[in-house]
This record gives structure tokens, C-alpha cells and sequence, in this order.
């Protein structure tokens, strides 16, 4: 199913919209890709376009932290980090409220699903959301994710949220055990991971668009 796509602004940094046919008697997912750490939201379309959902909204953000050279984090290391991390979930609460409101304007009494993903920092994006961030979150899913220093903040997700995290053993970049601890966090905090560990290396393949695909499809 083809989408159209626009590049916009929101919240004072870009944002690549994807739409295609909605059908507001179904519920309708905001499905939002986090890219890696310096990287772009471009880079995170090229998979994401690869995904054939339906009824779904998605956004691909561009990372708050200026990494240099047109790319972007979306939180710096050190010692500041929590800081950061900080900043990013206030900003993703606000580009989701956006979203749920550019919705609404256009279907009236629609249920919308709320959905993440992201590869490698924005795989901890995603996840460190789903844990703590203000908006109820319908499904997450992390690829070679792992998790930041977590902000001093109440965790607000109420209900189990079902959460597919991929990683490989040949990770050179996130080590295995690193994103199965950050699962296993997500486990420990009441949440239901999925965990598939491959032997792929640091990378978003094919194999993990087709079950991306099937867990937020189901």
C-alpha cells in the first residue's frame, strides 16, 4: 500500500508525515520511527516505507541533539544525559499530542493507537518512552535497542505494553547483552517483551521489516 509523504516542521525541528487511505471505523495507529544516533529521519523513511500497514499515520521525526553535518541524536552522552533524555520525552509528548490533534481535526470520535520503533538510540527512544513517557503507548518495538540513564521521573504507563526487541549476537555497536538487559528492565517494570535475539550485526534488515511488519499488524 503506497503513501504519500511530506516533509514539515513541528515543535521547530522537520518531520516526514506518511499517509495513506484511513478508515476511521477501525482504529487508527500513530506509528512513529526514531531514527539512530547521528542519523536522519530520511534514513529511518527508507525502512519504514518498506512496512505495508494499514490505517496508520507515521511520523518520522528529526533527533534533537546536533551531531554534526545534517545528522542528528536525540540525546547527548555524559554526564548530562539524563538532562537530555529529559528534553526528548517532553518533545515526544508534544509531537504526539500534534499528531493526535491533526487526527482528530479530520475524523470525529476515532480511537487512536499510539505506536513506536526505532533502531539502535531510537530503539531506546521508543523504549524509554514507552516507560516513562505521558502518553498511553499501544505496542513498542526496538531494534538493536537499549536503554539511557532514566530521568528521575514517576512511570506512567498503566497497562502492559506488548514490546518486540530484536538485537544480534554480532552487534559490535550494542552489545547483545546490553539491549537483553534493557528487555528484561522493560519486563521488570510490568511490561510484556518479546525478546528475538539473531545473529545479525548492527543493522535494520529485511527479516526485521517482515516481523515489524507482523507485530504491529496483529
Amino acid at each position: 500500500m503506497a503513501l504519500s509523504y511530506k516533509t514539515t516542521e513541528w515543535n521547530h525541528k522537520k518531520v516526514i508525515l506518511g499517509e495513506g487511505p484511513m478508515n476511521p471505523e477501525t482504529p487508527v495507529k500513530i506509528l512513529i520511527g526514531f531514527h539512530g544516533a547521528e542519523s536522519t529521519p530520511e534514513n529511518m523513511l527508507v525502512h519504514g516505507n518498506r512496512l505495508q500497514l494499514e490505517n496508520t499515520f507515521m511520523l518520522f521525526p528529526e533527533g534533537l541533539a546536533d551531531a554534526g553535518e545534517s545528522r542528528w541524536s536525540w540525546w547527548t552522552d555524559g554526564p548530562k544525559q539524563k538532562e537530555s533524555v529529559n528534553i526528548f520525552l517532553n518533545f515526544s509528548s508534544n509531537m504526539i499530542s500534534m499528531a493526535q490533534d491533526y487526527l482528530n481535526s479530520r475524523f470525529e470520535d476515532i480511537e487512536i493507537q499510539v505506536c513506536l520503533w526505532g533502531f539502535s538510540q531510537g530503539g531506546a527512544a521508543a523504549l524509554v518512552y514507552t516507560l516513562i513517557g505521558t502518553h498511553p503507548v499501544h505496542k513498542t518495538a526496538s531494534v538493536c535497542g537499549f536503554l539511557p540513564e532514566i530521568p528521575d521521573r514517576k512511570i506512567t504507563q498503566e497497562a502492559s505494553v506488548p514490546i518486540l526487541g530484536i538485537f544480534g549476537t554480532n552487534d559490535n555497536v550494542v552489545p547483545s547483552f546490553l539491549a537483553e538487559h534493557a528487555l528484561e528492565e522493560m519486563r521488570n517494570k510490568g511490561h510484556n517483551p518479546e525478546i528475538r535475539e539473531t545473529l545479525q550485526g548492527h543493522e535494520l534488515n529485511s527479516e526485521n521489516l517482515t516481523e515489524l511488519q507482523e507485530f504491529f499488524s496483529s
